[in-house]
């Protein structure tokens, strides 16, 4: 197991959430670290059972021997399939901690921080084909658009996507340090830093397509949660609170509401909480990558 993987975040309140009984099914469909996920067994009785999801095959390094813990090495998008494969349909309640991993961050060679230079990686599937180096040197301008204008809050995406082309076309830009030296250019004086995230933030939800992952999930957990169980997500930028929070109250991320032919709203969540809940100043000062989290609890009707 790898040490200091993953800090949890918002672990009570998530953990509250959920609302587990002994004998309940829970489904954490973002293992990382089996933070959240080693509390819910916790929470469990012998006849529990946890599903827990990931594609990265560093994460699954971190599994422990537990009868009642069930591996799914795979995306969450495709939540309904092994729910139905391991048999465990409906579930209880699922979790998902949308945050990339403190172990991902750390690791240079995977491509997700700015801080240390590695490869201009981050897949969070390793064996998936698309790095962030091939959006960085081979997409079009229209993609690169698309990117920065949809993931991040980048006020001037005409400059920078026109400024990845003049520079990859005297040079490949193959590291993540490569990068950030062509955007220092560019960036915006005593906001480089939250540049340069932003920038590094649309590359990574472009190459793990989390959005759509994102949208897959939410939209199967109708099904795969049972009258009365629980959906608690954690997220960590704006795009995906939104989405959460368009699901939860209309039924599809977009926020379109959407009614049967009596009237009624196809939404199959009710909010328990109203508001996003967010971490505690402590929570923040222990573990600095909490600060942006936001916790939407759900209950299926």
């Amino acid at each position: 197991m790898i040490n200091n993987y993953h800090d949890p975040v918002l672990l009570k309140e998530s953990l509250d959430g959920l609302d587990i009984q002994g004998d309940d099914v829970i489904v954490d469909v973002t293992f990382g670290g089996g933070g959240h996920s080693r509390e819910i067994l916790n929470l469990l009785s012998n006849k529990g059972l946890l599903l827990a999801f990931d594609q990265d095959n560093e994460a699954l390094e971190n599994q422990w021997d537990d009868e009642r813990l069930l591996i799914a090495p795979s995306n969450f998008r495709f939540l309904i399939n092994f729910v139905k494969f391991f048999d465990v349909f409906p579930v209880d309640g699922v979790l998902a901690d949308l945050g990339v991993s403190s172990h991902q961050f750390d690791i240079p060679e995977r491509g997700f921080s700015i801080r240390n230079s590695g490869d201009l990686d981050m897949r969070m599937n390793q064996d998936s084909s698309l790095t962030a180096a091939r959006v960085v040197n081979q997409y079009q301008e229209k993609d690169l658009y698309r990117i920065f204008n949809n993931y991040a809050d980048i006020k001037n995406v005409k400059r920078l996507v026109k400024h990845l082309q003049s520079s990859r076309k005297n040079r490949k830009i193959n590291t993540t340090g490569e990068l950030v030296g062509v955007l220092e250019t560019i960036a915006p004086g005593k906001r480089e830093n939250q540049f340069y995230a932003q920038v590094f933030q649309a590359i990574r939800i472009e190459v793990n397509d989390e959005m759509g992952a994102l949208r897959d999930m939410l939209h199967q957990t109708a099904k795969a949660i049972r009258p009365g169980g629980r959906l608690v997500v954690i997220s960590y930028h704006s795009i995906e609170d939104r989405m959460v929070k368009n699901f939860i109250r209309t039924g599809n991320v977009d926020g379109k509401e959407e009614k049967d032919i009596y009237g009624n709203n196809n939404a199959a969540f009710k909010a328990i909480t109203k508001k996003p809940i967010i971490p505690t100043d402590e929570e923040i000062e222990r573990n600095p990558r909490a600060r942006s989290a936001k916790m939407r609890v759900a209950e299926k009707l």
